[in-house]
């Protein structure tokens, strides 16, 4: 599985529930300056307190806060917008799907975490934050900024419920998975993680069987429901039995690009 490596983007401790405070501001029709104040009030009390620097952690997470919902990159806006639809008619414990599938177009490297933390579940059902660091740093570069941030994302996992602690300092174990068996919903899924994958395209079994949706029991779906499900997914046949899955390109004044 090839994967974008050229940022991190995603470098701090971010609660799922300002995730979803911000989703909520942006489905009450707020623009982006009312978005980011209301953030600043939210946040003034519990990040960089009594700071007001521009590359403050508070300011790191505003910013990617509003990328995931707000200031979102053009080709992912379809998306996004599906994704607020479902907030709409989804339950609220199932809200984290579409915040992590967001997570997951907007910053690859939110997913390449979830990746390393997904084999080692599979492996020994327990993942070291040590070991997730290493294989990140050994994808990303040996920096102190990767390691730090590879941390932080763990951090999030935790945050977030998809991961809780051992016993043992820095031995994480998974939590209760969700199961997921609406067409529509996996369909969404799917296109949100082909966003992380550098061709755009990969197997339709080893897509939705990927470690990165370790949170998530995903059903088997064949390949015309997905189709059906979603209009910015192609499926190749390959073989007699396997289904590749990829991003539709966006078509520019009646043309392919």
């Amino acid at each position: 599985m090839t994967r974008r490596t050229d940022q991190i983007g995603f470098s701090q401790r971010v609660r799922l529930e300002w995730f979803e405070q911000t989703a909520n501001l942006v489905m009450a029709g707020n623009d982006e300056s009312v978005v980011k104040d209301a953030l600043q009030e939210l946040l003034k009390d519990k990040v960089s307190v009594g700071g007001q620097a521009k590359r403050s952690n508070r300011e790191k997470i505003i910013t990617i806060l509003l990328k995931t919902w707000v200031t979102i990159p053009t080709d992912l806006e379809e998306l996004r917008d599906e994704g607020l639809e479902h907030l709409k008619r989804l339950p609220r414990s199932d809200h984290l799907i579409i915040h992590w599938g967001m997570a997951t177009a907007v910053y690859p490297f939110w997913s390449s975490v979830a990746l390393q933390v997904g084999r080692l579940l599979r492996l020994q059902d327990s993942a070291a934050a040590a070991h997730v660091q290493r294989r990140i740093c050994e994808q990303y570069g040996e920096r102190e900024t990767v390691s730090r941030s590879a941390r932080r994302v763990l951090r999030s996992y935790l945050d977030w419920g998809v991961l809780k602690e051992t016993e043992v300092k820095g031995i994480y174990t998974t939590r209760t998975t969700l199961n997921i068996e609406d067409p529509l919903l996996i369909s969404w899924l799917a296109e949100a993680s082909l966003h992380s994958w550098i061709y755009r395209s990969a197997p339709l079994r080893e897509l939705l069987d990927s470690p990165s949706f370790f949170p998530f029991r995903i059903k088997s779906i064949h390949a015309d429901s997905l189709m059906a499900a979603s209009s910015r997914l192609e499926i190749f046949r390959q073989g007699s039995d396997e289904d590749l899955v990829m991003l539709k390109k966006p078509i520019i004044n009646g043309d392919d690009q």
